[in-house]
């Protein structure tokens, strides 16, 4: 998947013109048959999201923010929900709660991903969070697997987790601009890690 940020107010914003144009640009180049391209947003109008889907051509949606099951259900695309891991607290409880989460939206037929919960961060904040708790969910159910992954720490997380896939942004970035060595060098760990 390649993911196009539309967050209010988030460094890495794309406006929805500028996106339009890129994925166009992008599907000319490589045509169809290339990763789903993912539009993120968080806690915005639902016409708002819809409006960025259609007009840039979206594949699916990724939502970062506190959207309810309702909200998933009435977008037009496939969808990513952010699930937030509370392992502050105890951690049968973070595993009992997070695997509840997780269930409701395989049930509303979405696709999870795991990330660290911070008060007052929408979308990711950049820090991993206990592994060993999505390693549990991770016995029932497929999800992303997102929070301070780098191509340092990334093969390890694969390793333990055994997730469906993984999510990256600011761990492949060298000065908030991302960086086409420690991609290929986080894409390589993944791989080690997966044929393991």
């Amino acid at each position: 998947f390649l993911g196009f940020v539309f967050v209010a107010n988030a460094g890495r914003r794309l406006e929805v013109n500028n996106a339009r144009d890129i994925i166009r640009e992008y599907r000319l180049r490589c045509g169809e048959g290339g990763p789903r391209l993912v539009g993120l947003f968080a806690d915005q109008p639902y016409y708002e999201v819809e409006s960025a889907i259609e007009c840039c051509g979206l594949d699916m949606a990724q939502l970062c923010g506190s959207e309810p099951a309702e909200y998933w259900d009435l977008l037009s695309v496939p969808t990513i929900v952010q699930v937030k891991v509370r392992d502050q607290r105890d951690r049968s409880d973070a595993i009992t709660d997070t695997s509840k989460m997780v269930k409701e939206v395989f049930d509303h037929g979405q696709i999870p991903q795991l990330d660290r919960y911070e008060i007052g961060v929408k979308g990711g904040s950049g820090r991993s969070f206990d592994w060993s708790i999505a390693k549990e969910v991770a016995k029932d159910y497929d999800f992303l697997l997102a929070g301070g992954l780098t191509p340092e720490n990334v093969g390890g997380a694969v390793a333990a987790v055994r997730p469906w896939g993984v999510d990256v942004s600011s761990g492949v970035e060298t000065d908030g601009v991302k960086d086409s060595v420690k991609i290929a060098n986080f894409g390589a760990a993944v791989r080690r890690a997966d044929e393991v």
